[in-house]
């Protein structure tokens, strides 16, 4: 299972595990919240009746007072209120009063007068001086028929002479009870998604970054050029940067080793033939045969020069992850100067040459190294060229990249050696000279290419043999 998948299933359990306790312990908590707030109004009101009805208590007229009436007619009132989304049309309070032996003296139903209500906790226990308060069901069987009860002391000084109690049905709070759950459920929903989001955008990120390290690190071990990614975070940055670091590092020793292998045994061959000349040098010999063996050291110090130097440049291209500048390049112009740099070893062999690369067509890259690359295919391509052949350069968009490419007339590469031209020291003998070269030049041109995100293919064509450069286009 990715790691990304992974981390997100358990921020997944923690934040709905989480989401789930906190969300069902707020919604059991809305019931008996609710409750308390409507006991604590029911306290006020049974407390200024107790001090309305005090006077006609303690004279014993409650009976032949209004109140009935007036209790009477507030049970049949519609406030027709809109409280929040829900609609009142009724009111549901009951008031009762009873003297202090517990006897009901007036009750707003007119269901319980003259009943002993002495037993009823909030009658019982506000008569002893306590907080009187009760909840009652009407159906024993049904939770949501229970009703609130809280009553008040009516005292004629210090003595308690009656009590006023005051009711409410909890069905008549049910409506609100549900509403405020509906909405916390969708707010509780809501943030729970947010943050389910919020961890699996993050999971994304973080599976993101690590995927690019791997892919960076595969081509580490691959031995392949890969550019460092760019990361935010800075372990993630300090991750990547500790691998490019330790690539470096690894890299450097195994290609320093590398190179001073490769450098010793190509550089056997030439100091052997100076050092043979200069050996027979020493002795008596005609001035002919002097003059071959000093030409033969000249020749073997040039073509120490040049190996070095290509390994210089091999070097240069092989180490770096990238291109340093990205600027566009007009081909027609990059090919015409170096035939104009090349135009007197071109007269000597009497070539015949062919720029017909459209003028204004460019490519993306780094300048300083793709006149390199095109100048050693430009060497390679004179070096198999016949006298009164023909070069020619070429170039054609293809989708996002261009073909650059160098005709020379001459015989076709052999099959054997096709797949073999870009090897680093591998070449074939020169038509002209019969010698071979360092070997370095295609190989040079292969890691130009890989850098400007392009390849090269050398083919053989119909009388003579091509080489293409696939580039990027501006």
């Amino acid at each position: 299972m990715p790691l990304g998948v992974r981390i997100f299933l358990v921020y997944f359990l923690f934040v709905g595990l989480a989401g789930w306790f906190v969300l069902s312990t707020v919604m059991d908590e809305i019931r008996p919240g609710v409750r308390q707030s409507t006991e604590e109004t029911l306290v006020d009101t049974a407390n200024l009746l107790a001090e309305i009805l005090r006077d006609e208590v303690k004279a014993g007229s409650l009976s032949q007072s209004r109140l009935p009436e007036l209790l009477k007619a507030y049970g049949k009132r519609q406030p027709q209120a809109q409280i929040w989304d829900i609609k009142k049309s009724s009111v549901n309070h009951r008031i009762y009063v009873t003297d202090d032996k517990g006897i009901v003296l007036l009750d707003s139903t007119e269901q319980a007068l003259g009943r002993d209500y002495s037993h009823w906790n909030d009658v019982y226990l506000t008569l002893r001086g306590q907080y009187g308060a009760r909840s009652t069901r009407e159906d024993p069987q049904d939770d949501d028929s229970s009703v609130m009860y809280v009553a008040a002391p009516i005292k004629d000084g210090e003595r308690i002479i009656g009590v006023v109690s005051v009711a409410k049905p909890n069905k008549t709070l049910q409506p609100y009870i549900e509403r405020s759950q509906r909405r916390l459920a969708w707010l509780g929903a809501g943030l729970i998604g947010l943050g389910l989001l919020i961890g699996g955008i993050l999971s994304w990120w973080l599976s993101g970054s690590l995927r690019k390290l791997t892919r960076y690190a595969q081509a580490v071990s691959e031995g392949r050029r890969a550019e460092l990614p760019e990361l935010r975070g800075g372990e993630l940055t300090q991750l990547a940067q500790a691998v490019q670091k330790m690539r470096t590092e690894l890299e450097g020793k195994a290609y320093v080793e590398q190179y001073v292998h490769t450098l010793t045994h190509e550089l056997k061959s030439p100091l052997a033939a100076i050092r043979g000349a200069a050996e027979l040098l020493e002795g008596e010999m005609p001035a002919e045969q002097r003059q071959r063996f000093v030409g033969n050291i000249a020749s073997e110090g040039e073509r120490l020069q040049q190996l070095i130097e290509r390994l210089l440049n091999l070097a240069l291209v092989e180490q770096r992850q990238g291109l340093e500048e990205h600027v566009a390049i007009d081909l027609h112009e990059l090919a015409e100067g170096l035939l104009q740099g090349q135009a007197a070893r071109i007269e000597s062999i009497g070539l015949r040459v062919e720029n017909l690369i459209a003028p204004g067509l460019s490519v993306m890259g780094e300048r300083f190294l793709l006149r390199q690359a095109l100048a050693n295919l430009l060497d390679n391509a004179l070096d198999f060229t016949p006298a009164g052949g023909l070069l020619r350069f070429t170039a054609e968009p293809q989708g996002g990249h261009v073909r650059v490419s160098l005709f020379n007339q001459g015989e076709a590469i052999p099959e054997y050696a096709l797949a073999r031209l870009t090897e680093r020291f591998y070449s074939l003998p020169r038509p002209r000279s019969g010698r071979k070269s360092t070997g370095l030049g295609l190989n040079f041109v292969q890691e130009v290419a890989g850098l400007h995100g392009g390849s090269l293919q050398l083919a053989n064509v119909d009388e003579g043999v091509e080489a293409s450069l696939l580039l990027p286009r501006d």
